[in-house]
């Protein structure tokens, strides 16, 4: 099958960690890699966001990556994008008159625009992820979200005119079910991992306490990261690595990670809490390797891959109880379930957990086998694959296309 993914400001390319560099480009490179090796023809198209940026990129794993010009050659906050995506569309349906594509996968809102601009009057299907919706962003960010002021209304248009939407989690499935998305026009599919880097086994990276637990996202203050921090100072002999943000040498000039230091400071546990800013991936498993808990505190998460990481290291997780942390971390089973934004439970889950070394282990050899039996790439690729299928088989009438 010819597939063209399209992810508007989450490049496969891009190095993770910025402020609007994390899950969503892990799930495009590793899904179209995943499909790939499973012997289709995978095309992600990008917005071009360097003047130096080639026209389009061959990766190692196979699938192409195209740079549509849409905007200015330069990085922009992913906010500032919508004025071009019909602009991006149109430079997508032009490439799809001589390399038409099978069916369309979307990745966040502003590419469904896009996508379904360049796709209407054909008869191609078009599959949205939106990996984040807009209503549960407002819900929890109220008026600090710095959403267009038109993407609750438009993500609906998307949310009603395209032919599928994969969800992440059950938990955006209900969601969408408010908005008024049929149950049989969702699947749910999960992000995954990559089994062959994040082992149990392998380098693990030194430590300077006798306990650490680690935390790993964009450096926002959704992330929760100060949920860890105040949890920290009710955790003696503990430190607390944060990965995420702009690289070392330039967090002092990061508004969130001078705000996180400045709490640890009034803490008193600045000298616990390690900030790494971007880290290779090649460095990330030895880093959860190193740990004994994984700690994952967001506001809200439409998924969450980083618990996926630790679990398949072997870590336990302790998670805040929303989103897609909800399916992926078992309460009891592979890690401890918390009340979001509650610093008190969350250290004493922690505690509970280093004071128990069987019971570590025992969670992360449940976290592994979990990983294992429900998260590779591949089984994401098949049932994706199994989605894309179901929708072309049972695409909505052209005509409906054309009426919206």
């Amino acid at each position: 099958m010819k597939i063209a993914m399209v992810s508007e400001h989450a490049s496969p390319l891009a190095t993770l960690g910025g402020v609007d560099a994390g899950g969503q480009n892990v799930h495009v490179a590793e899904l179209s890699a995943a499909l790939r090796r499973q012997g289709h023809d995978v095309t992600v198209y990008t917005r071009r966001d360097s003047a130096h940026a080639p026209h389009s990129v061959t990766t190692a794993p196979g699938y192409r990556v195209v740079h549509v010009p849409a905007g200015p050659a330069r990085p922009l906050p992913k906010d500032e994008l919508l004025p071009y995506m019909g602009e991006f569309g149109e430079v997508m349906r032009e490439h799809w008159r001589t390399d038409r594509p099978d069916v369309v996968h979307a990745h966040f809102w502003m590419s469904g625009l896009a996508a379904l601009a360049a796709a209407r009057g054909t008869d191609i299907p078009v599959v949205q992820t939106f990996h984040a919706l807009g209503v549960v962003k407002r819900r929890h960010q109220g008026s600090l979200d710095t959403s267009p002021p038109d993407r609750l209304r438009l993500e609906q248009q998307v949310a009603e005119q395209a032919d599928r939407i994969i969800a992440t989690c059950t938990d955006e499935v209900f969601e969408l079910a408010r908005m008024g998305v049929p149950r049989s026009r969702a699947s749910v599919v999960p992000c995954g991992v990559d089994l062959e880097q994040f082992t149990p086994e392998g380098p693990m990276a030194s430590r300077t306490a006798e306990h650490r637990i680690v935390s790993v996202g964009r450096l926002v203050p959704r992330k929760g990261f100060d949920v860890a921090i105040t949890a920290l100072a009710e955790l003696p002999d503990t430190e607390l690595v944060l990965v995420g943000g702009p690289d070392d040498g330039r967090l002092a000039d990061d508004a969130e990670a001078r705000r996180l230091l400045t709490l640890a400071d009034e803490l008193g546990v600045g000298d616990r809490v390690h900030m790494l800013g971007q880290v290779p991936r090649s460095q990330m498993a030895p880093l959860l390797r190193s740990s004994d808990v994984a700690v994952c505190t967001p506001w809200y998460e439409p998924f969450g891959i980083t618990p996926l990481e630790a679990m398949a290291c072997g870590v336990p997780v302790v998670a805040a109880a929303v989103g897609g942390l909800i399916d992926t971390v078992v309460d009891g089973g592979t890690g401890k379930l918390v009340p979001p934004r509650s610093p008190a439970p969350l250290a004493a889950a922690i505690r509970e957990l280093l004071d128990a070394p069987a019971l570590r282990q025992q969670y992360g050899a449940a976290g592994h086998d979990r990983v294992h039996t429900r998260y590779s790439w591949d089984r994401v690729a098949a049932e994706t694959m199994r989605a894309y299928r179901r929708t072309a088989n049972g695409r909505v009438s052209d005509d409906r296309k054309q009426a919206q």
